[in-house]
């Protein structure tokens, strides 16, 4: 799970030593180390016997205890190397194959040294790029020094903007080229954002000096941190060293939601992307911020707006933080955006922790039409699997929890004699693994929830016991790429007990559970297990697909377990109850053709897939031109397909058109009139029609 609460970390400490292995103490390879002379302030930064021993503890912990075992071999030495290289210079702006060519001498020996301690080459390298971007950006500030206005915008030439694959730079001319396209792109981007050229000469300024500014602040546990999570990650994307300082906060790089913005962050080259947004955070509530917004500004209530762009991610996730009822202005460069444009806007968000009663699951009546007949449908929105841990553990008997919360929820929605309940599950990232098991146990008679398998092969069994489900009627549940975790158990379980119609998109993928493990010197967070559905299939990877799926509000992708580098692979094991008749199979092929016949009208799903389809084209594409001609042409043309896509939309729902797409105001929050009603969710209107197809068709077949 992205997020293991209290229980989940506690219980999964059984699985290693409660002791750091404190391994190889007579080593002496930290007196090996000798002093380097550089100008430059990092040049004499070389690892201490702290980072030594913690390396070689990390080593033997992912040899004995990872998930899978894999052997610390040449092969994962050339991933590890491979991956150094892409988190140091992702677009390969920086090296030059000059210094590929001195580095590939480790490239197949990066195993042998760590098993022997030796960092210095992991430091080298770090370094040598410390230098090369020292000078890029003084190559940078000396194209901005010459002032803009002496770029020729009327040249038409490109910039290749996807470089993971280019070659490497022959010599320092060849990345003079490229950065002097760099400098002029962003120039031309502010440009067409509406910024003038002294702003733009004055922010571009900043943002490079800032640049330095932090390169010279670089610590030699900056550098341990990069290169050992580098080879923790070698293993799997969930697996990572976090250092003294990160080790506080272990999930400080994945989630912002205490005395924050409620968001999931993630760093995207030289900017911060919002992955999703915790839910009843502050950010969830604004309606303000969006999956896949770019933050690139961070400023404290009335204060500067600090440029934030180049940071690493620790550095803005500390900007945004802060105490309790502070507000945080973001500038952020919405998601909504066509790649090239620029246009930002600010939002000011208030701080505060989640509460446990704002992530409650919560219940609304959704009214249908359907074949000449009116239908009340129960809605229950469960935006994540939480517990009153502390209460629970106490004996208060009216401790907090999802399926507490669920049961009573259902027992209301009976009294209002709704013909059916769809559980919307979209957006939770997961939480509590024992409420997505006595979850399940509300729907099902008893027996196996999920299975968890060790690394040495043992599988557990989670199962509830008790006798008898408390709700038996119609069910289905609606889930999105960002259903991670617990959603995913819970949903697989409804899915492979053929207890509920599944409906959205492929889930999340996270099949995989981490326990913490301290060392001498920070933290080592590692997969050590993996969640099985009862079905015997994982969960990791492939997610839970849907019985009938709509079209994806994000690019699966670019988002999710397949999306990350490393992920375990899907696989399946024994099935831990035998398969029993499903009564949705023999009418899936129908409902299916029915969802498509209504999709293709519906407004919003048509919006939907047209918007997502623009979005995948542009990011395919490669070049950027710098002729401003060329460029603003495009940027017109963009705009106006998404201002055509909104008032198509807007028109077959019978709203006023469009004269330019809408900008969002920056202070503005929703009131209650704002809120969207169930009837107004096009996906919730769309399952409702497809649970009602189902009991039309089934009961006309039992009439038969």
């Amino acid at each position: 799970m992205r997020y293991q609460p209290p229980s989940r970390r506690i219980s999964m400490k059984r699985f290693l030593p409660s002791t750091t292995l404190a391994l190889f103490l007579g080593f002496t390879a930290a007196s090996a180390f000798a002093a380097t002379s550089s100008a430059n302030p990092w040049g004499s930064l070389q690892p201490d016997r702290e980072q030594v021993i913690a390396s070689l503890n990390v080593v033997e912990l992912l040899k004995r205890h990872h998930y899978s075992k894999p052997p610390l071999n040449d092969a994962r030495s050339v991933i590890i190397y491979d991956s150094y290289l892409k988190l140091l210079d992702p677009a390969r702006s920086y090296f030059t194959a000059a210094d590929i060519a001195e580095f590939d001498k480790w490239r197949s020996k990066f195993d042998d040294l760590l098993k022997s301690g030796d960092l210095d080459p992991g430091f080298l390298i770090y370094k040598r790029h410390l230098d090369r971007v020292k000078q890029r950006v003084d190559f940078a500030l000396g194209e901005l020094n010459k002032g803009i206005d002496k770029m020729d915008f009327s040249v038409d030439e490109s910039l290749q903007t996807d470089r993971e694959k280019a070659p490497w730079a022959k010599n320092s001319a060849e990345l003079d080229d490229l950065w002097r396209k760099r400098v002029k792109d962003e120039v031309l981007r502010l440009k067409i954002a509406g910024k003038e050229p002294k702003a733009i000469q004055e922010l571009l300024t900043k943002r490079y000096k800032n640049q330095l500014s932090r390169l010279e602040q670089t610590r030699s546990e900056d550098i341990f941190q990069a290169y050992i999570n580098t080879f923790a990650q070698s293993y799997d994307p969930h697996t990572n060293y976090l250092s003294p300082d990160s080790a506080e906060n272990f999930d400080i790089n994945m989630s912002l939601s205490l005395e924050g913005i409620g968001a999931v962050l993630q760093s995207d080259n030289d900017q911060v992307k919002i992955v999703r947004l915790v839910p009843a955070g502050p950010a969830e509530k604004s309606k303000l911020l969006a999956p896949a917004d770019k933050i690139i500004g961070v400023a404290q209530g009335n204060g500067e707006m600090v440029d934030v762009i180049g940071w690493r991610l620790d550095e803005v996730v500390k900007l945004i933080r802060g105490p309790k009822g502070s507000v945080v202005r973001l500038e952020v460069i919405p998601a909504s955006n066509a790649p090239n444009n620029q246009t930002s806007k600010v939002v000011a968000i208030t701080r505060e922790a989640v509460k446990l009663e704002d992530q409650a699951a919560k219940k609304s009546i959704l009214k249908l039409d359907h074949e000449g007949r009116q239908y009340s449908l129960g809605v229950i929105e469960i935006p994540a699997f939480y517990l009153d841990f502390k209460a629970f553990r106490a004996g208060d008997p009216n401790y907090k929890s999802t399926t507490r919360d669920v049961k009573r929820l259902i027992g209301e929605l009976q009294k209002d004699k709704v013909d059916g309940i769809v559980i919307d599950l979209r957006n939770n990232g997961g939480g509590s693994l024992q409420e997505a098991t006595e979850l399940t146990g509300l729907f099902i008679n008893q027996g196996p929830t999920v299975l968890v398998r060790n690394s040495d092969g043992r599988v557990d069994v989670l199962a509830d016991d008790n006798p008898g489900a408390y709700y038996t009627g119609p069910l289905a549940l609606l889930v999105n790429r960002l259903s991670a975790s617990a959603s995913e158990i819970f949903a697989g379980a409804m899915q492979d007990y053929h207890r509920a119609l599944i409906l959205g998109g492929q889930t999340f993928g996270k099949g995989t559970v981490q326990t913490i493990q301290p060392l001498n010197h920070g933290e080592l967070k590692l997969t050590l297990a993996k969640f099985y559905r009862v079905s015997g299939q994982s969960t990791q990877h492939q997610g839970v697909i849907p019985d009938i799926e709509y079209p994806a509000v994000v690019d699966t992708k670019e988002i999710g377990e397949s999306a990350l580098p490393e992920a375990m692979p899907w696989d399946s094991i024994r099935p831990a109850i035998k398969p029993e008749s499903d009564p949705f199979k023999p009418f899936l092929t129908e409902l299916k053709a029915r969802h498509d016949a209504r999709a293709a009208q519906n407004p919003d799903f048509v919006f939907t897939r047209d918007r997502l389809a623009l979005a995948q084209k542009l990011l395919h594409e490669t070049k950027v031109s710098l002729n401003e001609t060329q460029r603003r042409a495009l940027h017109t043309e963009i705009e106006t397909q998404q201002l055509t896509m909104e008032n198509t939309r807007r028109k077959a729902k019978g709203e006023e058109p469009l004269k330019e797409l809408k900008k969002e105001d920056e202070d503005a929050l929703p009131s209650e009139d704002d809120k969207l009603k169930p009837e107004d969710d096009a996906y919730l209107v769309e399952s409702g029609q497809i649970m009602l197809d189902f009991l039309g068709l089934n009961s006309a077949v039992a009439k038969h």
